[in-house]
């Protein structure tokens, strides 16, 4: 009986919903929209269907409101944009969906504790996603007609736009296909971005509340238009999304450091060049001009006042480079010198600065031992991949003691049947059970960025480790990751018994005595290496699920043209690392010249390695594997 009752309750939710909402879908129909093609409509139902795959609404509700701006508002009718205020609704039960206002007071007006209060003469777009069986004929006709993508199980979005009358009752329309081509942009930006928000401790709120509270935020990603909307002038359009609405790039106070802004201020362009911005640089060791590439001791060097970012050997070189070009670029850089807090990964407890490279492992008594001589330039005459093997695991390590380091072993825990998803270092070294004073974070930020890419960045990738599938990776370019195939082993483990990973590894630091070879690195993980360039050596490989570059110095466009032309005809999920924010931002432009486009937004990597590594003309914040980035996702 109890069984029963429960269906039956489920169905009526279903049915009539409950909880924020604005019930069931109401007959509108795509197919009666002027102007629009059937390719737009599947079009949107794949865009749907990727949002509602990224969950928001897990963590989102109703009073989290996002602003969202699609391209310049004289694309719009009216000069203005159609729905800048978006929320979601159903985290607390109800119709799953999100609504999109008109304005943000529109939003907080209709916004109840409870329910969606009725606001008469205030106008919405909503987006439900409801179950096939209960949705109106002309929708179910059109669904297996165009054979439209579905969102979850049987679910499928329904669009409309609803006005609340003065009478109190709701009147519905079709959109128009301007305002569908608005939702469109919507649904891919926020699909890409709403993972990266960052949620913070709210001191003062309700004892017993669901709600989590984020940090500001504000992120633009370029939007591809699908052809049948390209085919009526349009290409590419750049989306803003914010939240809360009304946040502006210049208030860099306020910004989370998972945001990646495209604008700074800048320090007054009137061309005269201040004395009083020299400032002398506390770095120890050689450095180098960032004019005339002169090596100038650390303490006798200079570095810019405002930023405080780049070298000089002389105040004739500072103020010379001022007027060149540093003048346009100081409030860029000084924008990144500000994350260098939030950047530092303060909970490890060994030294986190490589200004010296062989300084630093003897500080930790591991220079010239096992995999760690590929972090000097000791072994530099040894090809990669090469470097002799003596001992077993503890040797691999550097001889850490034996609780410091991974084991090859899978992980004790009986409450976990799928892949292992993770946030960050501190998750990962407490599964492990290791100290924060071991420094293996250093190499694994190799293999666990590769994994953070396959479980949590990709989607394709995840579905098909979820379903115990393999997952075929080209990996570009790699060096040293080619003498640290041991800390690969941890890939496997993560997997926790579901799904196998394939990575063909492509590069000309391959050893010609090691191409072609396959090794097995545990059950769940083979390794292909291949001697020579990507695009020469890809059609005799396996066709990939993803690209995977780390560290790529993709800035250096000339030496991945070819590479990345093929990326873009294949048109396949591709993935970069780069250490320093301006490189990542030089790399973009890289990506804009082969005719590639941002889909996975700049930032922060998570499995970064937490050693700060030391550019010699420049004080920016750098890390191996800093910054994340990706296209075709």
């Amino acid at each position: 009986m109890d069984l029963h009752l429960k269906s039956l309750f489920g169905r009526f939710q279903e049915q009539f919903g409950s909880g924020p909402g604005l019930g069931p879908g109401s007959g509108t129909c795509l197919m009666k929209v002027d102007g629009i093609e059937p390719n737009f409509i599947k079009s949107l139902y794949k865009a749907s269907a990727a949002l509602y795959r990224t969950e928001p609404w897990k963590r989102l509700r109703p009073g989290h409101y996002f602003g969202v701006r699609v391209g310049k508002d004289l694309d719009w009718h009216g000069k203005k944009q159609p729905f800048p205020c978006v929320q979601f609704i159903g985290g607390d039960g109800g119709d799953v969906g999100f609504y999109m206002f008109r304005s943000e007071n529109d939003a907080k007006k209709m916004t109840g504790p409870r329910e969606t209060i009725h606001v008469p003469n205030v106008e919405l777009l909503r987006v439900t996603y409801e179950v096939e069986s209960l949705m109106f004929p002309c929708n179910r006709k059109m669904i297996k007609t165009l054979s439209l993508e579905a969102s979850g199980t049987d679910r499928f979005p329904i669009i409309d736009v609803a006005r609340c009358m003065p009478a109190g009752y709701l009147r519905f329309r079709n959109p128009t296909f301007e305002e569908l081509r608005f939702v469109y942009a919507s649904m891919k930006a926020i699909s890409m971005v709403h993972p990266l928000l960052q949620q913070v401790d709210k001191e003062g709120g309700p004892k017993f509340s669901t709600m989590a509270y984020f940090e500001p935020f504000i992120e633009t990603v370029d939007v591809q238009w699908s052809p049948e909307v390209t085919k009526r002038g349009y290409n590419l359009v750049a989306v803003t999304i914010s939240h809360p609405p009304g946040q502006a790039y210049e208030e860099k106070g306020n910004m989370s450091a998972v945001s990646t802004p495209t604008k700074y201020k800048e320090p007054p362009r009137d061309g005269t060049f201040n004395n009083e911005t020299k400032v002398y640089s506390s770095a120890a060791g050689l450095r180098q001009c960032a004019m005339c590439d002169k090596e100038v001791h650390g303490e006798n060097s200079l570095c810019c006042g405002q930023c405080r970012a780049v070298i000089y050997c002389s105040s004739l070189c500072q103020k010379q480079h001022w007027n060149d070009t540093h003048k346009s670029m100081c409030g860029l850089y000084k924008a990144m010198m500000e994350r260098e807090e939030e950047l530092a990964m303060k909970v490890f407890m060994f030294p986190c600065s490589a200004d010296q490279p062989c300084k630093w492992l003897e500080s930790i008594s591991i220079h010239q031992k096992g995999m760690w001589r590929r972090r000097c330039s000791c072994y530099s005459h040894c090809p990669f991949g090469l470097l002799p093997v003596k001992g077993g695991p503890q040797e691999l390590w550097g001889r850490l003691d034996e609780f410091e380091y991974p084991h090859d072993s899978p992980f004790h825990n009986d409450y976990v049947s799928s892949p292992f998803l993770l946030s960050g270092w501190s998750e990962y070294y407490n599964l492990r059970s290791l100290p924060f004073t071991s420094p293996v974070a250093d190499i694994l930020s190799h293999p666990l960025t590769m994994y953070h890419i396959l479980t949590t960045l990709n989607i394709i990738s995840k579905n098909l480790i979820l379903k115990g599938k393999e997952v075929i990776v080209h990996y570009l370019g790699p060096e040293g990751e080619l003498d640290w195939m041991p800390a690969f082993a941890e890939v496997g483990h993560l997997l926790n018994g579901l799904g196998n990973v394939h990575i063909v590894m492509v590069g000309p630091e391959v050893p010609t005595n090691l191409s072609g070879t396959t090794s097995g690195i545990g059950s769940r993980v083979r390794v292909n290496l291949v001697r020579g360039v990507y695009q020469v050596e890809a059609s005799y490989l396996p066709t990939p699920h993803v690209v995977i570059a780390l560290n790529s110095g993709l800035e250096r466009y000339s030496s991945w043209g070819g590479a990345l032309d093929l990326i873009k005809s294949m048109a396949v999920p591709a993935f970069f690392t780069d250490q320093s924010e301006v490189s990542c931002l030089n790399a973009k432009q890289g990506l804009r010249n082969a005719g590639l486009h941002i889909t996975q937004p700049v930032t922060p990597n998570p499995f970064r390695s937490p050693v700060k590594n030391l550019t010699l003309s420049c004080n920016l914040p750098s890390y191996s594997n800093g910054f994340v980035f990706g296209v075709n996702t």
